[in-house]
């Protein structure tokens, strides 16, 4: 070898944990929603893993490509965040709740039109990659003709859709189930 090291390629990396070291400035830590629940949502859940045990250390992040939001006021009273944009991290218990401005509808690159929806990626110890997913919301008759959406099959695409919280305008349940039984829909990128 003539005195030259031989080099040995390392292992991957996986994601995390460094979400509380790293980025808890990025991490909406006290989501608060405004009286006018027609601007603003709130989306409650939790991440479980194929057990349902929680899991405590994942974090969200919750995109709306809503270009009217750049333009405009953001539906929320947090501030140092891009309008359209979220992070929430999970608590002990696999819970995280996340406020954004309402999406709306948007044209799809072949001129279909999307149902309002969130693109979501999803960090965790262990994985090698961020997960790419969508949430979109119950009751929102767009959602029978989104592109998207319809690529899925029928009895998956529950695992997409944020439930609205009875008596609560503007509130919604969404749980991130990682593997096993109502897996959540995950996308290739």
């Amino acid at each position: 070898m003539s005195g030259a090291a031989k080099r040995i390629p390392s292992g991957s990396q996986t994601v995390g944990p460094f979400f509380r070291i790293g980025l808890e400035y990025l991490i909406d830590a006290a989501p608060r929603m405004r009286a006018d629940a027609d601007r603003a949502i709130e989306i409650r859940g939790r991440v479980v893993d194929a057990d349902g045990a929680p899991v405590p250390d994942a974090m969200l992040e919750f995109w709306s490509g809503d270009p009217a939001f750049a333009s405009s006021h953001a539906a929320t009273e947090n501030v140092g965040f891009p309008p359209g944009f979220r992070r929430a991290a999970t608590d002990e218990g696999g819970a995280f709740t996340v406020v954004m401005p309402r999406p709306v509808a948007l044209p799809f690159p072949d001129g279909r039109t999307q149902a309002p929806h969130m693109l979501v990626l999803f960090f965790a110890r262990g994985l090698l990659r961020h997960l790419l997913t969508r949430v979109y919301f119950s009751g929102d008759p767009a959602n029978q003709s989104d592109p998207v959406l319809l690529e899925v099959p029928a009895e998956r695409r529950k695992t997409l859709v944020a439930r609205a919280e009875p008596g609560q305008p503007g509130a919604y349940r969404w749980d991130v189930i990682l593997q096993g039984q109502d897996e959540t829909v995950f996308f290739a990128w």
